[in-house]
């Protein structure tokens, strides 16, 4: 396969155009030649200069990752840039990154997997951006604890070792979940517009804390590359049906 083969059969599961004016992050084909020829993957959230190396070790011919390295364009390539394009450029290593489209994806992405080990129920899209979806949300088979919700996401997720964290201030049992990986605190009003009990993120921001009490609502923060392994995961496995050796590199961060 080549490697324009492989980026435009990714572009298209993840409707990566759609999202072209919704997402700061440059999706789709970051760096290398579309014209090489795939025969190894390898997945990682983010692109870092150990994650990179750790492609190049294993001998892939692209890197794909939840986070790339071009935010709204590239002016130079020094410092930071610099230490993670040489090594692709010198390894002849392409690097394709889906960010807002993989977060969003309703069977593949990183809501999606996070619903899938809470077992969620009756899912719909969750997390409006640009007219596009980030999220989903759906019901526990039973009723729940928030406590009890957070013991099976932190025997799930890669956490780093550390602790779910939860803003405990909504109802005694829950059942109806939002969820909204890594940064998600943002849709906090959405979740209450949709009933939800709990909107379940990666990590928080300050204003998080009133917001939750004054709206009656659990916020549990799981950790943002905890909550965003799921999309990666999803893909290798995608990439592997194709035919094509796939490798995920695990780089967690504790936050």
């Amino acid at each position: 396969m080549q490697c324009q083969e492989l980026v435009a059969r990714l572009d298209d599961e993840l409707r990566t155009a759609d999202y072209a004016d919704v997402d700061a992050s440059a999706n789709g084909l970051q760096v290398g030649p579309a014209t090489h020829d795939v025969t190894h993957v390898a997945f990682a959230v983010d692109a870092a200069v150990e994650t990179i190396e750790q492609a190049a070790q294993v001998g892939a011919d692209v890197l794909v990752t939840h986070h790339g390295l071009s935010w709204g364009g590239i002016d130079r390539i020094t410092a930071l840039q610099y230490r993670r394009t040489a090594p692709l450029i010198e390894n002849e290593l392409a690097l394709y990154t889906s960010h807002l489209p993989l977060d969003g994806h309703q069977q593949l992405g990183n809501a999606a997997g996070v619903a899938d080990v809470l077992n969620l129920r009756n899912r719909a899209p969750f997390g409006t951006m640009g007219g596009e979806y980030i999220g989903q949300r759906g019901q526990t088979i039973d009723e729940v604890t928030v406590g009890e919700l957070c013991e099976t996401l932190q025997s799930t997720l890669d956490t780093g070792g550390e602790e779910v964290q939860v803003l405990e201030c909504g109802p005694s049992s829950i059942r109806d979940v939002a969820i909204v990986t890594g940064s998600g605190v943002d849709w906090l009003d959405e979740a209450v517009e949709v009933g939800a009990d709990v909107l379940v993120t990666g990590e928080g921001k300050g204003k998080a804390y009133h917001e939750a009490r004054e709206f009656g609502i659990h916020v549990v923060l799981a950790g943002h590359y905890a909550t965003e392994t799921f999309g990666v995961r999803s893909l290798s496995e995608l990439v592997s049906g194709w035919g094509v050796e796939t490798t995920f590199i695990d780089c967690p961060t504790g936050l």
